[in-house]
């Protein structure tokens, strides 16, 4: 969005561009289920871990230093998943978010904005209390990991969910 603001030197009018904040959340699964982190900062609530990408970042970068701040653990980039970029998926601002699908061992610990951060398996999702559009981005993957094909031999096999390598 261009707004136009008026120069105070010189009163002429000068345009100024309003673009959305890139972000990275992460779908990060170890063993006994998918990382959350709880909401230090509002909006409060769980969520995936994540934030903004900083100047000079690329987005992988971004998503490592995201979970290695809010979880402690250090991370294995599998691929992107999707992005989401609904203006209203932030009550804060206009957000686009790259999704990485992630593998971790070891037992995650709040820190940074995340209060706490927990291991849920899937069925124990606290679905009612996540942040942003989070809850739309879980079901996203759990579907898409959920969806059976058949092989060339024609039974079913489990869905990798699409990624871009």
């Amino acid at each position: 969005m261009k707004e136009h603001l008026t120069c105070p030197h010189c009163g002429k009018a000068v345009s100024r561009y309003r673009n959305p904040f890139p972000t990275v959340d992460l779908i990060i699964e170890t063993e006994k289920g998918i990382v959350l982190i709880r909401r230090r900062n509002p909006p409060y609530g769980w969520a995936l871990p994540g934030g903004f990408v900083d100047y000079g970042e690329s987005l992988e970068e971004a998503a490592r230093r995201e979970a290695r701040e809010e979880t402690g653990l250090e991370v294995k980039l599998l691929c992107q998943f999707y992005t989401y970029s609904r203006p209203d998926r932030d009550p804060r601002f206009h957000t686009i978010t790259t999704v990485y699908l992630a593998r971790a061992k070891g037992h995650p610990k709040g820190g940074d904005d995340a209060a706490e951060a927990r291991v849920f398996p899937p069925h124990e999702i606290p679905w009612d209390e996540l942040a942003f559009d989070h809850g739309e981005i879980l079901k996203d993957y759990l579907g898409a990991k959920d969806v059976k094909e058949p092989s060339e031999k024609g039974a079913p096999q489990a869905k990798v969910p699409p990624c871009r390598r």
